[in-house]
């Protein structure tokens, strides 16, 4: 992680999410004074589970790998962090730890935002708190369904599911299975990375993706949707 100054080529004056054009010429000034611009290399880690948290992240470009980290080196992908979104919001309100750990798949640029500044610009601004809400409620909702999928679904309409949540950030990310290896979509499928080569050939076998090295192309979306679906 570095830190980028004024001077610095890449260095970017405003957050441009769209909550935080809500905020008052004084409040936008506060939080300005309270972020940090770094940069990431590819593989660096954003924020470890179980870490003191000071601050948020907001990403401003490049993408990341959300995941919860179990024992014995085990892992779960929960979701692919991308530009314009928060990290570590429940730091704000609830214990001052990471709930999860975020490694960058791409360089990465973020704002690192103070906690205090964050909780004390939601308690003066309900607007921009109703977007913070919103925007924690929509990862709640998430994770609820990804839940569901881990409980619920076998083997076979785990992978769907991960295919078909992918394959829905291609028109902003076309490389995404690209950027990822096979054990990463297997942690999202919350597999063995085993299991989810035999199941990525027995797809293809019955012509619902065709695999070219390590992209991944979906044929029959509707097969998919119906393995995910029925489990």
């Amino acid at each position: 992680m570095n830190t980028i100054s004024e001077s610095d080529q890449e260095f970017i004056c405003d957050i441009s999410a769209p909550c935080f054009q809500m905020l008052s010429p004084e409040e936008i000034e506060f939080v300005r004074a309270s972020k940090t611009q770094v940069s990431f290399r590819k593989g660096d880690t954003l924020t470890k589970q179980g870490a003191f948290a000071s601050y948020i992240l907001f990403i401003v470009n490049g993408i990341g790998k959300q995941y919860i980290e179990g024992e014995q080196n085990k892992s779960f992908n929960m979701s692919i962090v991308k530009p314009g979104d928060f990290v570590g919001l429940s730091s704000v309100y609830s214990k001052s730890t990471y709930n999860y750990s975020v490694v960058a798949i791409t360089d990465c640029q973020a704002f690192l935002i103070e906690n205090a500044a964050v909780e004390h610009v939601a308690k003066m601004n309900s607007a921009f708190s109703f977007n913070i809400i919103k925007r924690y409620c929509q990862q709640n909702t998430k994770l609820f369904d990804t839940l569901r999928t881990v409980l619920y679904k076998q083997m076979n309409g785990r992978l769907a599911d991960t295919l078909l949540y992918l394959e829905a950030m291609k028109p902003e990310m076309p490389e995404i299975f690209q950027m990822l290896s096979r054990k990463d979509i297997a942690d999202f499928a919350g597999i063995s990375t085993e299991s989810a080569v035999k199941l990525l050939k027995s797809f293809e076998k019955e012509e619902i993706i065709s695999l070219n090295e390590k992209d991944i192309i979906l044929i029959d979306t509707q097969k998919l949707q119906l393995l995910s679906k029925n489990g």
